[in-house]
């Protein structure tokens, strides 16, 4: 059984994404892995974090649904940000879920995130015009 605590902390930190993150629900050595990336390490993890708050613009994530079931938790979500560095600064989206195993001292230990969409869906993204808005 997670604790409730946990839970309302990892909701907070989509709320917040990217900033003020709580690290400290995060072991040591947490692995992490999505489509583009693999490592292992909490201060790799800041790493990336802190990549993504610099080098996107209006970042988003969207939480849709957090359960656990034993020592897994899992979030549905979607990440959108604006690139803003083409002319036309079009907006990327990311529908997707991550897993998040929880080991015995009640951390994250293992973070695994995976997209609805292929990597080409993405990147198809950059070459679409944002509507303007009214």
């Amino acid at each position: 059984m997670v604790a409730h605590d946990l839970i309302e902390t990892i909701k907070q930190d989509y709320q917040n994404f990217p900033d003020n993150q709580t690290y400290s629900i995060y072991a040591e050595n947490v692995y992490f892995k999505d489509p583009v990336n693999e490592f292992s390490g909490c201060d790799r993890y800041q790493k990336m974090i802190n990549f993504m708050a610099t080098w996107f613009q209006d970042i988003q994530l969207d939480l849709h649904n957090i359960s656990e079931s034993g020592d897994t938790i899992e979030t549905q979500w979607t990440l959108s940000w604006t690139v803003s560095v083409l002319p036309w600064a079009p907006r990327l989206s990311i529908p997707g879920y991550s897993h998040l195993h929880i080991n015995p001292e009640g951390l994250i230990d293992r973070h695994i995130d995976y997209w609805n969409c292929s990597r080409l869906a993405v990147v198809k993204q950059l070459f679409q015009q944002n509507s303007p808005k009214r």
